[in-house]
């Protein structure tokens, strides 16, 4: 099995079964990362295949000098990003991943708990909890997904966090 830096050297070269294995590879994360931005399935896939075409159509922009996976979600941020200009948040349709992860952290007891806590963070420390719970990214992944230093990240994970213990309680 190779790396993703030695599938990418592959594609550059026109080996088409490294660009499947590339897609393979990471297409459920991201679509499943895309979801969480967009209000419906269809708008998830699309942003997904767009993701996967400008990886492609701007390999070159990739230098290896970066984790792969940070870079293929930066390009999926960027996208998402863009797209929620667009249209208003809406609650997550399929948040198991963060819901489990929340659950531990929050001890938070069900999907519309979580909506609601998500909801009440800023963009940033929203995307950056996502990021963190539900992809599992390190803080130096997120701070490149995000395009800020890796303390930022950290920051922005914990004072999400701080705010949706506080408003949990407050809740309850």
């Amino acid at each position: 099995m190779f790396n993703d830096d030695e599938l990418i050297e592959k594609i550059r070269h026109g080996d088409e079964q490294a660009a499947e294995e590339l897609i393979k590879r990471y297409y459920s994360s991201i679509l499943r990362y895309c979801k969480w931005h967009c209000s419906s399935l269809e708008k998830a896939e699309d942003l997904t295949q767009e993701t996967f075409y400008r990886l492609f159509k701007n390999l070159s922009g990739y230098n290896g000098k970066q984790k792969f996976k940070a870079y293929l979600y930066t390009i999926a941020n960027h996208l998402c990003v863009d797209e929620s200009r667009k249209i208003p948040f809406y609650p997550l349709e399929d948040e198991e991943n963060i819901v489990g992860e929340c659950n531990e952290i929050l001890q938070v007891e069900n999907k519309a708990e979580i909506n609601y806590l998500l909801g009440v963070l800023s963009p940033e420390q929203r995307e950056a909890i996502i990021l963190r719970f539900g992809e599992q990214l390190s803080f130096e992944e997120i701070a490149k997904v995000m395009g800020c230093n890796m303390r930022t990240a950290q920051s922005r994970v914990r004072h999400g966090l701080k705010i949706m213990r506080k408003e949990q309680r407050n809740g309850r």
